[in-house]
């Protein structure tokens, strides 16, 4: 028995749920990426057998069942236990709506990242967390229940109505955990949080009471934007999410004098519902205005000098006489006639011109109409001015969802958008409309009912963040971003210019904000636990602390006023997400060590929305209740938009449902798509399914192919020299090794120092293209360049250190590539693992195996700039190759490597048989002689830099420019200096490139970059033609092997038969070409006159080859 089935056996013994793959059988698939469901199985000789065509969707899932089966997540944890703790917060979702792309981008980015900090050697602890209350709930049941209203959640009860919100907080809870594991994320959904449970909302009453004990928590009375749409104010950064362009009335109204009614103000307004509300108007002290007489229609305005437009459309052709010129300050206290009747009351003290420089000169009429109640600089100066006085003197005649109330006669009842249209209709009646149009401008809508927003007098709670702005900043400076420039441009201006935070919201389902008042707010009572409520109340025992289970519950007063009663007011659910690190934790009632020891989070990441969200709201608790910032690392990621740069729409169905992608073409290539885009740099990504497909081809078939020819090379080298294969990993690298041994090594190696710098620096975007990069120079380079050392060709001993290396690759490669794309390595590690020697240690899964670590013996410089040398040389004759249409199978006679450089020279001599095998190439010339084969200079000036330099010495440069010799040209290359038309020109001010002057010889062409520069000789004689022709035959019995699922270890007899051959060119190649064919196939290709009657014919199949046609039949040996 062979030690890799003695191995396997041992193995399978322990972990009897481990399963290699079962038999590949051929078969169709409508699968677009045309893969095939397969299995492996292990061969007779003990060496597992896989299949060419494998589906990575199916493979997946059975790998999911794997780690169900062996609890992989929870494993690894306890694997961990004892190893420094790497904290990690998950921003919390809202399980109302199914996770999009946008979900599964931030997803991927935290798996990746954990999954990292688990591999080098940390216990990171991954919890679930929902955002179960607010508004998203609560606008569900309002649609659902048709609540317009809070008389109608009255009419139906509090306790109902949170009931039926609780009842569909999860609704699509079990969508995100199957999707989220789909997707290969290990994240806790059994230990998860939830903010609508007891203990996290008691931790919100202890943040809250922090706060409010260190005063920073006041009633206000603000301008918030507000949601007609879910009634209830909107924070700022909430009223930024969801802006439109949209087309609002523009229209110019007459506020005649109360001195002299001939004369009237003019005011500009797009919002023509407030005008019932106007108590003043706004000039800027400091501007120029002008009293004007109307020839048109006689009247007499007044505006401000610059904004005639306003009125004229041709200020020079209008008609109208200018009849004084007003200073703004002058203006201040004249008194006018109110627009409407409803606050008449007001006179004397309402009704007058105000000055503020906030008056701007940009739009309007440069006077402002105040609404007091509706604007946030309307209030201010309105308060400034003793036109209002606060709370109680505030006129606010719009109700929660937006219509007029009683006190507005004419409209009362009517939504205040819609009653814009009879307001102009009515002012244009009473001649005091003067002006009306529309304008297209961006506006805010609620984010969540979609309606527009207004700004309105609200009263609430309010966190004070104004006073703390400094603090954020400092705080902010102590965490490190990616991209950096998120920190340090928009986030630090968002937290410099941060106001305070109003943290109530007028709703129902959310967590009750602990405070106990008398009816006049004189005596205030904060709560921070259940315990202090029972304990002031004499309440019961509570399981339940939502509005309907506390509302009725009262605090007696020490002050003589009664019972204090709970104000109505909830928290807004961004306070309750930025407490989430204490109240996930049950902080400080609960796991005190084990908060305090893991806090600032080590990392945490979220969408680039976020920072006027949750990473502001984190900021801003942290700093108040710690002064500490919450978070160490965080990455910011970009907006997934459709292929079309659009935002995502169901309704429009411009993307691919995210589940159906994994279905074709699975998890881990859709993870390294989103990882490997700009999206993790905080630029978005437009979605393309093209893009998923081609990584599938580029990257994911490549990399599983040589996996595969990696064990079909150990079958063959079992079959041919009875060689079982362990792994070594103590290679000798000393003395007289293949040089592409040692680069394939020395390059996984640099890229594994490399992996672990930039991971540590967060860095997913350089890291990902090299990764990608080294499957690439594994496929296209080192298994292409060493197939026949891997084959055996050189001998059985070459061939097991070829093997040793690049299954040395082949597992570092699968472990470095965990993180990323966990399922694919961990089928190739089921399999690989059986190349092992035993171990002690829990190997079940890749995922419990650590990351490598760095082998510096494997270091080479020297090899790596030597290869990358030969590389480019391939891949320039490869560009001649294409550009001029000769196949790769055509042997051509001379390759010109042109380079000045020793070491170049030296370089590219170690690897020249590459060279002539890749480039199909009988002879390589490495040369400094560039004048003998028509190489020539040529400068190309930047004419730009040269022109603000040179100024009108320019022409003598141009003029004399064509006459520079090529000797100067050289020198310049050297020196970098170079007189022109008696202009010294230096370094910058030219480029100088090497072209191959082909007018002499057409049948050489060149092709360069600025280090190297190779020509090569396209010319065919009949023995070249020859020769190509033999390689493409050599090709079709390759892929007809393929085609009928050989293995390299089958033996097969091959023969032929003429369909088609014109002037007999074939049958000459397979005759005169016979000894090439021979060595190639190791079988001779005869005659089908020569195949046995009785053959077993394993397949057959007719084959093109230039202009001929012939049968091409395999049949068992």
């Amino acid at each position: 028995m062979s030690k890799v089935v003695k191995l396997y056996k041992r193995t399978h013994t322990v972990f009897p749920n481990l399963r290699l793959l079962t038999p590949f059988r051929p078969k169709f698939s409508l699968l677009p990426h045309s893969l095939l469901t397969a299995k492996a199985q292990v061969s007779k000789m003990g060496i597992p057998e896989i299949p060419a065509k494998p589906s990575f969707p199916e493979e997946e899932e059975r790998v999911l069942q794997f780690w169900k089966d062996i609890d992989a997540f929870q494993t690894s944890l306890k694997l961990a236990e004892g190893r420094p703790r790497f904290s990690f917060y998950d921003g919390p979702p809202f399980a109302t709506g199914l996770p999009h792309y946008g979900h599964l981008l931030a997803g991927t980015i935290k798996d990746v990242v954990t999954r990292y900090a688990a591999l080098t050697g940390h216990y990171v602890e991954r919890r679930f967390g929902w955002d179960t209350h607010g508004l998203p709930v609560e606008h569900e049941i309002d649609k659902k229940l048709n609540i317009t209203g809070p008389a109608d959640v009255m009419a139906m009860g509090i306790d109902k109505y949170n009931a039926e919100c609780r009842a569909i907080v999860m609704k699509y809870a079990s969508e995100w955990e199957s999707t989220v594991t789909r997707m290969g994320r290990w994240i806790d959904f059994k230990n998860d949080y939830k903010t609508l449970n007891l203990s996290f909302m008691e931790s919100v009453w202890w943040v809250f009471k922090q706060l409010y004990d260190k005063d920073q928590v006041y009633r206000g009375f603000k301008i918030m934007p507000y949601s007609t749409g879910v009634t209830t104010p909107l924070s700022n950064f909430e009223a930024n999410l969801n802006y439109k362009d949209v087309i609002d009335p523009a229209v110019v109204v007459s506020f005649p004098l109360l001195s002299d009614p001939s004369v009237a103000f003019l005011a500009w307004t797009t919002t023509p519902w407030t005008l019932p509300s106007n108590l003043a108007l706004c000039v800027n002290p400091e501007f120029d205005y002008i009293k004007i007489k109307d020839h048109e229609t006689g009247a007499v305005w007044i505006l401000l000098e610059k904004r005639l437009d306003i009125l004229y459309k041709d200020i020079k052709k209008a008609k109208f006489t200018v009849l004084e010129k007003l200073k703004g300050s002058s203006l201040k206290g004249v008194e006018y006639q109110p627009l409407f009747d409803y606050f008449a009351d007001r006179k004397g003290k309402a009704f007058k011109v105000m000055t503020d420089t906030y008056v701007t000169d940009d739009s309007g009429t440069g006077i402002v109409h105040c609404a007091p109640a509706f604007g946030e600089d309307d209030y201010r100066v309105c308060t400034e001015h003793g036109i209002v006085t606060g709370e109680g003197d505030l006129p606010n005649p719009v109700d929660a969802t937006g219509k007029f109330t009683a006190e507005i006669t004419d409209y009362a009842g009517v939504f205040i958008k819609d009653a814009d249209k009879q307001i102009q209709k009515d002012l244009k009646g009473r001649g005091r409309l003067i002006r009306q149009s529309q304008i297209s401008h961006s506006y805010p809508f609620c984010w969540r009912s979609d309606t527009p927003l207004i700004y309105k007098a609200v009263p609430g709670w309010f966190v004070r963040v104004s006073t703390i702005n400094d603090k954020l900043i400092k705080n902010n400076d102590q965490t490190y971003w990616v991209p950096d420039f998120i920190k340090e441009k928009r986030f630090h201006n968002w937290l410099e210019n941060a106001r305070d935070w109003n943290v109530s919201r007028n709703r129902y389902w959310g967590t009750p904000i602990p405070l106990w008042a008398s009816d006049d707010y004189e005596e205030i009572v904060v709560v921070g636990s259940v315990e202090e409520l029972r304990a002031l109340s004499g309440c019961e025992e509570l399981t339940d602390i939502h509005r309907d289970k506390i509302d009725h519950i009262t605090i007696p007063s020490k002050q003589g006023k009664g019972a204090l009663k709970r104000v109505p007011e909830v928290f807004d659910c961004w306070f309750e997400s930025g407490s989430m690190p204490y109240a996930q934790q049950h902080y400080p009632f609960e796991n005190k060590q084990k908060f305090e020891s893991t806090f600032p989070a080590d990392f945490i990441a979220e969408g680039v929305d976020q920072t006027r969200g949750w990473f502001y709201t984190l900021m801003v608790l942290s700093t108040h209740l710690f002064d500490k910032p919450p978070f160490k690392n965080v990455i910011v990621n970009g907006l997934v938009l459709a292929s079309d740069g659009k935002k995502m729409s169901k309704r429009l169905k411009n993307y691919p449902d995210p589940n159906e992608v994994m279905h074709s073409y699975g998890a881990d290539v859709l993870r390294l798509y989103l990882i490997n885009s700009p999206a993790v740099r905080a630029e978005n990504l437009r979605f393309r399914e093209e893009g998923v497909k081609e990584l599938v081809a580029k990257v994911f078939l490549p990399w599983y192919n040589a996996y595969r020819f990696f064990f079909a090379q150990l079958a063959l080298l079992k079959k041919e020299h009875n060689i079982d294969f362990v792994y070594n990993p103590n290679m000798d690298l000393s003395g007289e090794q293949n040089v592409m041994d040692r680069w394939v090594l020395a390059s996984t190696q640099t890229l594994i120092e490399f992996v672990r710098t930039e991971m540590a620096a967060y860095r997913l975007y350089t890291v990902t293209p090299r990764l990608l990069n080294l499957i690439d120079s594994l496929t296209n380079w080192y298994v292409r360049f060493n197939r026949k050392r891997l084959k055996g060709d050189n001998g059985p001993a070459d061939a097991v250190q070829a093997l040793n290396v690049l299954f040395e690759v082949l597992f570092t490669l699968a472990k470095m590539m965990a993180a990323f794309t966990p399922f694919i390595v961990e089928t190739m590690y089921q399999n690989l693992k059986t190349c092992l020697p035993p171990s002690k240690e829990d190997t079940r899964s890749i995922h419990f195996l650590p990351f490598p670590e760095v082998k510096k013996e494997y270091f080479n410089d020297d090899i790596e700039r030597a290869v990358s040398r030969m590389q480019t040389v391939i891949e320039l004759g490869r560009f001649i190759r294409d550009q001029k249409t000769l196949p790769m199978k055509t042997p051509l006679r001379e390759l010109i490597i042109i380079n000045p450089d020793p070491q170049f020279h030296s370089d590219v001599k170690v690897l020249e048989s590459y060279i002539i095998e890749e480039l199909n190439i009988r002879t390589v010339t490495i040369t400094a002689e560039e004048e003998k084969y028509g190489i020539k200079y040529k400068l190309i000036p930047d004419w730009k830099t040269l022109g603000g330099k040179l100024k009108k010495e320019l022409p003598k440069v141009k003029n004399a420019l064509p006459s520079v010799s090529q000797e100067a040209i050289k020198q310049y290359v050297k020196t970098q200096q170079l007189e022109v038309g008696g202009i010294v020109l230096g370094e910058g001010d030219l480029q100088v490139t090497r072209y191959f002057d082909d007018t002499a010889n057409t049948s050489y062409h060149a092709h360069g970059t600025n280090e190297v520069l190779v020509i090569m000789d396209t010319s065919l004689d009949q023995s070249l033609i020859d020769e190509g022709l033999a390689r493409e035959i050599i090709n079709r019995v390759q892929r007809l092997r393929k085609e009928a699922g050989l293995q390299p270890t089958d033996e097969v007899l091959y023969y032929y038969k003429m369909v088609e051959d014109p002037s007999d060119e074939l049958a000459k190649v397979l005759d005169g070409q016979r000894e090439f064919l021979l060595k190639a196939l190791k079988q001779p290709i005869e005659h089908l006159d020569q195949r046995k009657p009785d053959a077993n014919i394993i397949f057959e199949k007719d084959q093109e080859v230039s202009n001929s046609k012939f049968l091409l039949s395999l049949v068992k040996a």
